[in-house]
């Protein structure tokens, strides 16, 4: 039964999203696409390629430019110069590849900041990047067209989940009037907009942005010591937000045919822990299927683990440690509501959905070419 409002594979190439090292560069425009986030920097450089893209060069750093944002409601000077930094590697990056096609933009921590204008403006002079806040909804479906080759051809009812550091995006999507062949590039169509359905294509029963991620549940509940007790309390905090999302009013057991598709450093890194990987492998990652019970698994020794001994888990890894718990409190609230033997592991997300949405616009690639998975 489709939730109601109340009264509301591969179209990415199968390398590595952050390759270690720049690739040649051969003929073709190249695009950008530049995520700043409440946690991190992150830009990926791409030419089109048949009805794929070709990653050519990438840049991530983690920037924390949400930190204290919680208590004062502004981005610290501190946070700042650490994003402009960050921002000036990426500009080289552009420079150096002679990229004119590209989209950059910033998420929620500067959607929030009260000095918003002001670090734009800092940007600009500093870097000379043409950074741009967007909206919640756009960020939504954005996240959700970079997931559409995961989009089963058996599934009727799909939730797209974005984890991100200052926000959590869900977007709950009808397909049961698709033609199974037509699921995953229905999802792509939505790259317009959620609203005026096409007859015969996706719906989007409803969606929500949580002004909660894992920097930003994490600095709530930082003063509470106990790591079982802060986790709980996380988890109960993340599941009242929801009270307006359509989709959890109307919660029941899921029926065949559902999926859920998971696109965040936490469901990544959980799927890296489940499978018992040393050093990350996107190959191994990206387009894995669990079940809540393996989840569950993977959560409960983080749990068992400890702060000390998350710090020190190579699965983890360094600069993940401190945000996966309250990620994980996020993750099981949306397992324990809307259980599942389908939730899809996406190791792609925002710059993914940006560099699709500009090569489709331009006509260098066609959506009609998605192809979904079985």
């Amino acid at each position: 039964m489709t939730p109601k409002r109340p009264a509301g594979a591969d179209a990415f190439p199968n390398t590595p999203v952050e390759p270690f090292v720049t690739r040649p560069v051969e003929e073709g425009e190249l695009y950008a696409a530049l995520d700043l986030g409440t946690n991190s920097c992150r830009m990926l450089i791409a030419r089109p390629r048949g009805n794929q893209f070709q990653v050519v060069d990438s840049f991530s750093k983690p920037v924390q430019l949400g930190h204290g944002l919680e208590a004062s409601g502004r981005l610290s000077r501190s946070s700042m110069a650490r994003t402009v930094h960050a921002l000036q590697v990426c500009r080289r990056k552009l420079d150096i590849h002679k990229v004119t096609r590209m989209r950059l933009v910033a998420t929620e921590a500067c959607r929030r900041a009260r000095n918003s204008r002001d670090f734009m403006r800092m940007i600009r002079r500093e870097t000379g990047l043409p950074i741009e806040v967007i909206g919640a909804e756009e960020e939504a479906r954005l996240a959700v067209i970079s997931c559409a080759p995961l989009v089963s051809q058996r599934t009727e009812q799909l939730l797209v989940v974005d984890i991100g550091g200052g926000s959590t995006e869900l977007v709950w999507i009808d397909l049961e009037d698709v033609e199974l062949a037509e699921r995953p590039r229905a999802i792509m169509r939505l790259a317009d907009g959620f609203r005026d359905p096409v007859p015969g294509g996706a719906r989007v029963v409803d969606w929500i942005s949580v002004p909660l991620g894992v920097a930003t549940l994490r600095d709530q509940f930082e003063d509470v010591e106990d790591d079982q007790g802060r986790f709980a309390l996380m988890s109960w905090h993340f599941e009242e937000m929801l009270q307006s999302f359509a989709p959890y009013v109307n919660a029941g057991a899921p029926e065949e045919g559902f999926q859920i598709i998971g696109t965040s450093g936490t469901v990544t890194t959980v799927a890296a822990s489940h499978l018992g990987l040393k050093r990350y492998d996107r190959t191994k990652v990206d387009g894995l299927t669990m079940t809540s019970t393996q989840i569950d698994r993977v959560i409960r020794d983080y749990l068992m683990l400890g702060p000390e001994g998350r710090r020190t888990d190579p699965r983890i890894g360094r600069e993940r440690h401190a945000l996966i718990m309250s990620g994980a409190a996020i993750l099981q609230t949306l397992m324990r509501i809307w259980p599942t033997t389908r939730l899809s592991v996406a190791d792609r997300g925002l710059r993914e959905g940006l560099l699709y949405a500009q090569m489709v616009k331009d006509g260098v690639l066609a959506p009609e070419s998605v192809n979904g998975v079985a």
